[in-house]
């Protein structure tokens, strides 16, 4: 009788990347597998580990399947990611019921793990976050016609915030070949809409190559066969050069769209983060995009209530976010995550300040997408389309102005049948605060 095992992928799309390997492994190995862990003999959950929200999420999942497994639905549970990679021996003590927590450097061994654990033993095992697999056939999980396509792992941009550089260790980039190679696979199985990720898509390249190759990546992408939007996410406002920008401007497949996290606009904020850059120095930037790619969407991330920030300098971001206009945002207040360098820094802000900014500054990004929004009334747009409201009577999909998972939809009538993966012109009718209402027209 085969053996079936549910993956709970918890955190980013980089994770997710992790799970559908595993995935793969435990299919070609025998174990049948279903979608949710009440269906399942084994659940095994892909923690993040990443900030506090992340670390709590993880720890609900984790407390429901052990419920699970008490009433005996479930036999067996065991985790991995970066929440037991951060904490190791203290996570594999803080959740005995788990029969399996390990690294992110023992998931290529996730088949041998589970027979382990099903011939009734606990593992617990922490081998080389640099053992981490970065290549490797997949199980797509995202709907089938879109992925992710992950080009490097770990990161060295040691941000004083951030623990990710300890947990996923200095980041090393996929060989160009292999990703294409995944590339074409993909391709070839239908995919059309890629979505480029890694922690700093923008470094791709520099530890193999000694300079950044991603712009000769996405050119050789955008000769593969059968893909139609390719989408960059997680650029470095300091590695943004006019070869990337030449790049996505000459390209029809690269969807003109930018991913780049500033986190704060103030100077001495930016340092004691350890990142790069000034409001000048930052506005200039985004002028400069601008100019070479004229209906470019731009999105960042930015975070409130870092240690010593002042009423003065919050307020600052709040006139520098609504000088630049970004077309998509999100604003999270700082979580200081222990074992990282700010977490020892003086001038800690309370938490509920930090998160009333946060509310701030989005607050005023609603409005701005809703006037944003306002503007596409009556313009003809591409959409792919990713499912069907039955309870709206419409379809629903994205425009190349939205990514997966993190914008907005459009929802929209059509006279004629649909499938998901179909690409349709839209007239847009009407408008919602992020997602657009429209008509298929051709």
């Amino acid at each position: 009788m085969s053996i079936k095992v549910g993956m709970v992928s918890l955190g980013c799309s980089k994770n997710l990347v992790d799970s559908e390997r595993m995935l793969y492994k435990l299919k070609q190995n025998g174990y049948t597998l279903v979608t949710e862990p009440g269906l399942a003999d084994i659940a095994v959950v892909n923690t993040c580990g990443f900030i506090k929200s992340a670390k709590e999420e993880a720890i609900e999942t984790i407390l429901e399947l052990a419920a699970l497994k008490a009433d005996g639905t479930l036999k067996k549970i065991v985790i991995t990611g970066c929440l037991t990679e951060r904490y190791r021996e203290e996570a594999a003590e803080l959740f005995p019921e788990a029969d399996a927590v390990i690294g992110i450097g023992n998931n290529k061994d996730i088949v041998d793990i589970l027979n382990e654990v099903m011939a009734g033993e606990r593992v617990v095992r922490f081998g080389s976050k640099l053992d981490a697999e970065m290549t490797g056939d997949r199980i797509i999980s995202t709907l089938p016609f879109f992925t992710y396509l992950k080009i490097a792992e770990g990161c060295s941009n040691c941000c004083t915030y951030c623990a990710i550089p300890t947990i996923r260790g200095k980041y090393r980039s996929v060989p160009m070949e292999d990703v294409i190679a995944e590339a074409e696979k993909l391709a070839a199985n239908g995919v059309t809409e890629l979505v480029v990720i890694a922690q700093d898509t923008s470094r791709y390249g520099e530890d193999l190559y000694g300079e950044s190759k991603l712009p000769e990546l996405l050119k050789r992408l955008c000769k593969i066969d059968g893909l139609k939007w390719i989408r960059t996410l997680y650029c470095y406002p300091e590695r943004i050069t006019d070869e990337l920008l030449d790049t996505i401007a000459s390209e029809e497949k690269l969807v003109k769209y930018l991913e780049i996290p500033i986190q704060h606009c103030d100077k001495d904020i930016l340092s004691a983060m350890n990142r790069w850059g000034s409001e000048e120095e930052l506005e200039a930037l985004f002028a400069r995009i601008r100019s070479k790619i004229p209906d470019v969407v731009l999105r960042t991330t930015l975070i409130t209530g870092f240690p010593g920030e002042t009423e003065e300098q919050f307020n600052a971001l709040a006139e520098f976010v609504n000088r630049v206009k970004f077309d998509r945002l999100g604003c999270f207040p700082y979580s200081a995550e222990e074992g990282t360098k700010a977490a020892g820094f003086d001038n800690q802000i309370d938490e509920d300040v930090a998160a009333h900014r946060a509310d701030i500054i989005m607050e005023q990004q609603l409005e701005r997408s809703y006037d944003n929004n306002k503007k596409l009334m009556d313009a003809e747009l591409e959409a792919v389309v990713e499912g069907y409201d039955r309870f709206g009577e419409c379809f629903f999909g994205r425009t190349a102005l939205d990514a997966p998972d993190i914008d907005g939809k459009v929802f929209f009538t059509s006279e004629n049948p649909l499938k998901i993966g179909d690409y349709v012109k839209i007239k847009i009718t009407d408008t919602l605060d992020y997602d657009l209402i429209g008509e298929v027209i051709e």
